[in-house]
């Protein structure tokens, strides 16, 4: 059931598939590949904040845009260990640190986070890094600091994707997840719906993350929300059919990948998280801020996993069972 080499018309059959139809496909799917009463529950923290020199359409964090946020250089590496044990105590089994850069070079500032690395990947956490573009020396490096996973999205589909990004080009983005997955870091990658994409685009997203050599171990799956001042101010709110058919769609064709069901939630019901929930999504970030974006409270999130009779996944789960694995055959 793990493929790699679908094709865009069967992906397509899937995506179109009858909504009931595909929601019971894609529940019957999870249940083979994971506990379904089973969320991670992840910590995302903007370490570096403001100021990008690229154009993303839909990032208010770009330097070009006339938006609310305020620039902040990069966070001192004691506040961030301060921010992940707040993480872990909320119940976080996964905290990652973004950095607005375009890409990561080679100065004290890396050094910088990858002492962050080094100190929060001491708290028994899964340590993941969103930090741009990266070169192969430097994915080893983080690596050898003790990350866990890289998150570098597709954004959307390569046929889309320079109506939203030019400052960069979509081959830019498949040589960082190429890179982190020679340094054999977890490659973390999804993307956005509700930029103005069609279903097509969307297709389009999903066929070249499941047929990447390796599917990603990661997939967000993130709604827009639109930031005034930036080009996508006026985009319509994706409704929760859009995002469970992405999400469904996502499960099947890639079973073994954690969905997360990331930017939006801020504007979901608890039963519209719950569908996606059914449909296969496995994780969830948790915190008031989404980098510069809004998202629900821990509270929320807690009063809903009792709601829901969910349970926070622990962290390292998967590289356990490989190591049981392997350990199984040894013997």
């Amino acid at each position: 059931m793990i493929r790699n080499n679908w094709t865009r018309a069967e992906i397509t059959e899937i995506y179109n598939t009858p909504i009931l139809d595909l929601i019971y496909r894609a529940a019957t799917m999870h249940r083979q590949f994971h506990d379904a009463q089973e969320v991670q529950v992840c910590t995302l923290l903007s370490v570096k904040t403001g100021g990008c020199p690229e154009d993303c359409s839909y990032c208010p964090q770009a330097a070009r845009y006339h938006t609310d946020v305020k620039v902040h250089k990069l966070m001192e590496v004691d506040e961030v260990m301060q921010k992940a044990l707040e993480a872990k105590e909320a119940g976080s089994t996964r905290f990652c640190m973004g950095a607005a850069w375009r890409e990561v070079r080679d100065n004290k500032d890396f050094d910088k986070v990858l002492s962050m690395v080094k100190g929060v990947s001491t708290l028994g956490m899964e340590v993941c890094c969103t930090l741009g573009m990266l070169t192969h020396e430097q994915a080893e490096k983080l690596k050898d600091a003790g990350l866990y996973a890289y998150n570098h999205n597709l954004d959307t589909s390569e046929e889309f994707y320079s109506e939203i990004i030019t400052t960069r080009t979509y081959k830019d983005r498949l040589e960082t997840l190429e890179n982190v997955r020679t340094a054999k870091i977890s490659v973390c990658s999804g993307g956005i719906i509700g930029m103005g994409e069609n279903d097509d685009e969307r297709i389009g997203m999903l066929l070249t993350l499941a047929t990447l050599p390796e599917h990603p171990e990661s997939v967000p799956v993130n709604a827009l929300i639109p930031v005034a001042g930036t080009p996508l101010e006026d985009q319509e709110k994706v409704s929760v059919w859009e995002m469970v058919r992405m999400v469904a769609t996502a499960r099947i064709i890639m079973p073994k990948a954690m969905v997360r069901l990331s930017a939006g939630r801020v504007r979901m019901t608890v039963e519209e998280q719950a569908l996606c929930f059914l449909a296969g999504a496995n994780s969830i970030f948790a915190g008031d801020k989404l980098l510069t974006t809004p998202n629900p409270g821990v509270v929320q999130d807690q009063e809903m996993f009792q709601i829901l009779n969910l349970k926070p996944r622990k962290s390292f789960k998967d590289s356990e069972k490989k190591s049981t694995k392997t350990h199984t055959q040894v013997i």
